[in-house]
């Protein structure tokens, strides 16, 4: 029987219970805003939101997220409530709101300048600030309490999402030590040696081993945290179970590849794609030429300087090839407070216009480099429309890019040429698999996407299209839940109430929970400071 929506729905009833859903995800996944004077809706583009909506959607709950839109506070209730998706409500969007510094330090800082370099094995160094550190511990307190909020009155589940929230499980067990909770880390995780150079690695460990259950995309990664754990906390760990004991909490380490839903390619694409394609092509001057897209924001990460490079390096090659095909970049803007991704857009830039100038004519540009945000409608269409898309990540969890490129191709045609260095390339192992480092075998993984013939496209991408089918993000979903939710107690019986009990409402019982649940959590984090002083010697 395989996964879908009717099926995660079946399992997330026997597993949850009477226990409420909350995810909790730095990024909402509908984003209210102000074009022309009024107020509209996006889904915004990503793998993290793309992929956790249909289970959000199956499942129901509460999405607890930083709500980002400069509209989003106009349609929210007095709470920060609101219904999606927005044309069909089906679950609940807490939008939480940070100032600009907090946005800054937890955002822009702790996570995406300390976090994300210190994850990834590429050249960039990590920025270690304590005044980003502190604003990273206060927004995850703030993210804390709204989710105590969602959850007081009964039992929850918390699925905790991404690099974003490392103190949040921790937090949150301290103060209702009753909720199960659950997280998973997107990105890569690095070897001790690399950690331990961040001032705060044994806050950061601690604070995921809040976690009843963490995630990984690979069992690489998984290996790679005990280790960490290994060197730099005083606790227990069962390598049989893949489970850490620390602090009377137990966590289990587990491998969950993530995944897509492959019925979104039909949903995007719609009746009318090859029209779409068609005003593609026609806006820019693509004729009827064969098209290479990559698909990113623009991160260091992702290698895209490394495949401009190697579309140089075919075309000095292979002149012939000079007017017989496009490369198209989507990138989209990321992170432009911070100085390498502006450095890096800059880099891109000025590699495309070269390559333009050297190999290009008045009729013909071999790269269209496209630095706007797109939405999922026209990105799909890309994918639909090109003979081959390339995904370069220089390191990378897992890629969703290279799953949603194989499920737009129904007629099993098109070339994924896909970098070693992901979670996805031990999956999609019918790819063109290269070295990202190496410009020679980027170029001919260029050349191949370029020349395979179609009866090795089908043969390819039937298999693929295979994998991604049965490992699809509901099944992902489904057996996550199934792992935590055997931590899940069973509801309990409705006891009956005296008159003078009743009395008492139902607000007031939540209000109640979770103060004393905030005072626990003060309590413990005044703890936590106090050790930290004392450690220091102060």
């Amino acid at each position: 029987m395989g996964w879908d929506k009717q099926r995660l729905e079946q399992v997330a009833r026997t597993r949850l219970g009477g226990a409420r859903l909350i995810v909790v995800a730095n990024r909402e996944p509908y984003i209210h805003c102000y074009r022309n004077g009024e107020v509209e809706w996006i889904r915004p583009a990503g793998g993290l939101t793309t992929a956790l909506d249909p289970v959000m959607q199956a499942c129901g709950g509460v999405w607890v997220a930083h709500g980002s839109g400069d509209a989003d506070l106009e349609v929210c209730d007095t709470n920060g409530r609101v219904g999606v998706p927005p044309d069909d409500p089906n679950y609940v969007l807490r939008r939480v709101w940070l100032t600009r510094d907090e946005e800054e330090g937890y955002y822009y800082g702790t996570a995406n300048s300390m976090l994300w370099p210190l994850c990834h094995q590429v050249f960039c160094r990590p920025t270690f600030d304590p005044t980003h550190w502190e604003v990273y511990r206060k927004v995850n307190e703030q993210f804390a309490q709204a989710v105590l909020e969602e959850a007081a009155g009964g039992p929850a589940l918390v699925f905790v999402q991404d690099y974003h929230f490392a103190l949040l499980p921790r937090m949150l067990k301290a103060a209702r030590p009753d909720l199960v909770v659950a997280q998973f880390w997107h990105i890569p995780w690095p070897n001790p040696e690399k950690l331990l150079v961040c001032p705060w690695a044994k806050e950061l460990l601690e604070g995921m081993l809040g976690n009843d259950l963490l995630a990984f995309h690979t069992q690489y990664h998984c290996n790679m945290f005990l280790d960490t754990v290994d060197r730099t906390l005083e606790c227990r760990i069962d390598r049989e179970r893949f489970a850490v004991v620390c602090g009377g909490q137990d966590t289990t380490v587990r491998p969950y590849p993530i995944s897509v839903d492959p019925e979104l390619a039909k949903e995007y694409l719609g009746d009318n794609w090859e029209v779409r394609a068609a005003a593609i092509r026609k806006k820019h001057r693509l004729g009827k030429r064969p098209v290479i897209v990559g698909v990113d924001r623009v991160d260091y990460t992702k290698g895209i300087p490394e495949r401009l490079r190697a579309v140089d390096r075919l075309l000095q090659k292979h002149p012939e090839l000079k007017g017989q095909f496009h490369f198209i970049q989507i990138g989209a803007p990321s992170r432009t407070h911070i100085p390498a991704y502006r450095d890096l857009t800059d880099e891109v830039q000025e590699l495309a216009e070269k390559i333009n100038w050297e190999h290009g004519t008045d009729s013909w540009q071999p790269v269209v480099f496209l630095n706007e945000h797109y939405g999922p409608e026209d990105i799909f269409v890309l994918y639909r429309m090109a003979a081959a898309c390339v995904v370069s990540s220089l390191h990378d969890g897992m890629n969703l890019v290279a799953k949603e490129f194989v499920t737009t191709r129904d007629d099993e045609r098109g070339v994924l040429v896909l970098s070693k260095f992901t979670g996805a390339a031990s999956e999609l192992v019918d790819s063109v698999l290269v070295n990202p480092f190496d410009v020679d075998e980027m170029a001919e993984g260029l050349l191949l996407s370029l020349t395979m013939s179609v009866g090795e496209q089908e043969r390819r991408m039937r298999r693929m299209r295979a994998q991604v089918e049965d490992c699809n993000i509901y099944r992902w979903a489904g057996m996550l839940l199934s792992e935590v939710g055997k931590r899940v107690p069973e509801p309990e019986p409705p006891v009956e109430v005296t008159n003078q009990e009743s009395a008492t409402t139902q607000s007031d019982l939540i209000l109640e929970e979770t103060q004393q649940g905030l005072e626990r959590l003060i309590a413990r984090e005044n703890y936590l400071t106090a050790m930290r002083l004392a450690a220091a010697g102060m």
